[in-house]
């Protein structure tokens, strides 16, 4: 079987449509002659084309389980062979928030180019978790260890959460009062298909008799919407203590996360990517965060 084919034919059945070819980089044009020739050579249809997009038959289900394997296989292949890779040089691709990208990964890629100027990052930025096995991204920095035994984990950093609020929106609404569930105030939060853990509260307190003017869908998105006087919301103590307009509200209220760095255990050993694992665990090191426990910049007040 032409693994081309094959590897095209799990993209239509992911996406559901021939759009498929934006993954692949290639034309729908291509993607459809490349589906007809397998089907051809199968015997055998493996989509229903229908008016909601591409539906596998059951030839196509059967199939997809054991071309799986071949990809699978093709993607232990490629891990090991990079595994034993001593250059110095090349393509690694790293996923993480775009918050953590903006904070903590760009100053580690700007040490790591002058360094080591013939790797070349990808970088992606999402609040998905990225397949790693699928090598989807050769490195991930995630707020969740993973489980998976072919995945490496190293801790890099316990961090905090607090509550914070522009200058602008205290000086208008007030100061909010602990424990009566932000009555009177606006939230900002997560959208509910990105994080579950603001839906009823914000580091602590009930968010039930606030209004939410708005959900987003990424941190960086997040402290924009706070910083622009939106509303309250929860942030990275290193963001929004960085941030001048913004102010702690509560600074006894904290919630703690860990950030952890991931990679396959096939590329361990892989120079490259090794060197773009160091490069991240050193900024985490450098990172300044303060007392998780303690109240932050107590001199900053409502003006």
């Amino acid at each position: 079987m032409d693994w081309d084919n094959a590897r095209i034919f799990l993209a239509i059945q992911r996406a559901g449509t021939l759009r498929a070819a934006e993954q692949l980089q290639i034309d729908q044009a291509t993607v459809g002659r490349r589906l007809a020739a397998m089907e051809k050579s199968l015997g055998a249809r493996l989509f229903l084309r229908t008016p909601s997009g591409y539906v596998a038959t059951p030839a196509g289900e059967q199939a997809v389980a054991t071309i799986e394997k071949m990809e699978q296989a093709a993607d232990q292949l490629q891990r090991q062979m990079q595994g034993i890779d001593e250059r110095l040089c090349g393509v690694v691709r790293v996923a993480s928030t775009d918050t953590m990208a903006k904070h903590v990964l760009m100053p580690a890629m700007q040490q790591l180019a002058a360094v080591h100027p013939n790797i070349r990052i990808v970088l992606t930025t999402s609040s998905q978790v990225s397949n790693l096995t699928r090598r989807e991204a050769d490195l991930a920095v995630r707020s969740v260890r993973p489980t998976s035994p072919d995945l490496i984990s190293r801790h890099l950093k316990r961090l905090a959460a607090g509550l914070y609020a522009s200058q602008a929106y205290l000086q208008q609404r007030g100061m909010p009062e602990p424990g009566n569930a932000l009555t009177g105030h606006d939230v900002v939060v997560y959208q509910r298909a990105v994080s579950t853990s603001q839906i009823d509260a914000l580091c602590g307190e009930s968010i039930r008799n606030a209004r939410v003017v708005m959900e987003v869908s990424s941190g960086l998105m997040l402290a924009e919407a706070v910083a622009a006087g939106l509303g309250i919301g929860e942030l990275p103590t290193h963001v929004g203590d960085a941030s001048p307009q913004l102010l702690r509200i509560w600074p006894q209220r904290v919630k703690a996360y860990d950030m952890w760095l991931v990679l396959h255990d096939d590329l361990n050993r892989t120079a490259r990517v090794r060197a773009v694992a160091d490069a991240i665990i050193t900024a985490y090191d450098n990172l300044q965060v303060s007392d998780i426990f303690q109240a932050l910049n107590p001199d900053r007040s409502v003006p």
